[in-house]
C-alpha cells in the first residue's frame, strides 16, 4: 500500500511538473525553461542528502548516471515528438511505451501479481492511453519518424524509470542527484550549441523553478516507491501522469476533458483499486 500511494503521489507530480514546464515553454524556448528548471531540481535533491542520505557506490554512481542520459534523451525526443505531431495519436504511444517496458522488466525480473493484479494492470495500461489522448484531428496520420520519435522517447523514460530501479536500495538519493547532475549537464551544453536558436524571450523563472522541484520530488517519490514495492505495479501507476496534467489544465486553463479522457480517469480509479488488492 505505501508502494502504491508513493506512485500515485510521483504520477500527480510528475503530471503537475509536466503541466508547469508546458506554461513556460510557452513563454520562452523549452531549453531555456530547463535551465532553471535543471539547477531548482538539483537544489531540492542535494538538501535532500542530509535528511535521507547518500552512499555514492559504483553501482549509484553508474545507474544515476545512465538514468540521467535517459532522462535528457527521453526530454528531447518528448518535444521533438509532440512538435511534429499529431498529438493525440504520439501522446498515448509515449505514455504506453514508458509504462509497458519497465512492467516487462519487473516481471522477467520474478515479480507476480495476484489475480486483482492480472486484471487492474491492463486496466491501468488502457488508462494511460486513454488519458493522454487529446482530442485532435482523428484522420491525422504520423509520419513514421514521428511514430520513432514516439516510440523512442517511450522507451527513453521507461529507461530512465528501469535504471534508477536497477541502483543500490542502500545508496540513499544518491542515484537521483547524479542522474539530475548528468541530465543537467547535457542539458546545458546543448542550450550552449543551440544558443543562437534560443531566442531573446525571458523564461518564466517561478513556473520553471517550481516544475523542476516538482520534478525532483516526483522522482524520489517514485525512487522510494521501487524500493517498497514492485517495478510492475509501481511504473504503471507513475504513467498515469498525464491525468494531473489534463485535470490541472481543465481546473486552470478551462480546457475540456473530452469523453475518452473522462473514461481514462474511471478506468485508472477501478485499476489502482484493484492493485491496492494485490
Amino acid at each position: 500500500m505505501l508502494a502504491l500511494l508513493l506512485a500515485l503521489g510521483s504520477s500527480l507530480a510528475y503530471g503537475c511538473a509536466d503541466f508547469l514546464g508546458g506554461l513556460g515553454a510557452r513563454k520562452a524556448h523549452v531549453l531555456r525553461t530547463v535551465m532553471i528548471a535543471a539547477p531548482a531540481s538539483l537544489a531540492v535533491e542535494l538538501l535532500l542528502w542530509p535528511l535521507l542520505g547518500a552512499s555514492f557506490s559504483a553501482g549509484a554512481l553508474g545507474w544515476g548516471a545512465a538514468s540521467g542520459v535517459a532522462s535528457a534523451a527521453a526530454f528531447a525526443m518528448l518535444y521533438r515528438t509532440l512538435a511534429i505531431g499529431p498529438m493525440n495519436v504520439l501522446s498515448p504511444v509515449t505514455a504506453l511505451v514508458s509504462a509497458a517496458l519497465p512492467v516487462g522488466v519487473g516481471l522477467m525480473q520474478g515479480e507476480h501479481l495476484g489475480a486483482a493484479g492480472l486484471v487492474g494492470l491492463p486496466l491501468a495500461l488502457a488508462a494511460v492511453v486513454l488519458v493522454s489522448a487529446g482530442h485532435g484531428a482523428g484522420v491525422a496520420r504520423p509520419s513514421r519518424t514521428a511514430l520513432l520519435l514516439a516510440f523512442g522517447a517511450g522507451a527513453a523514460i521507461a529507461l530512465q524509470l528501469v535504471f534508477l530501479h536497477q541502483a543500490p536500495s542502500d545508496s540513499g538519493v544518491a542515484p537521483l542527484i547524479v542522474g539530475r547532475a548528468v541530465s543537467s549537464a547535457i542539458t546545458l551544453a546543448a542550450a550552449g550549441l543551440l544558443r543562437r536558436r534560443l531566442g531573446s524571450e525571458r523564461p518564466a523563472y517561478a513556473m520553471s523553478a517550481t516544475a523542476g522541484v516538482l520534478d525532483s520530488l516526483a522522482n524520489l517519490m517514485f525512487l522510494l516507491a521501487v524500493r517498497s514495492g514492485d517495478l510492475t505495479v509501481v511504473a504503471v501507476i507513475t504513467a498515469l501522469y498525464p491525468a494531473g496534467t489534463v485535470l490541472l489544465a481543465r481546473g486552470v486553463l478551462a480546457e475540456r476533458i473530452h469523453r475518452g479522457q473522462l473514461v481514462g480517469l474511471g478506468t485508472a480509479a477501478v485499476a489502482v483499486g484493484l492493485l491496492a488488492l494485490t
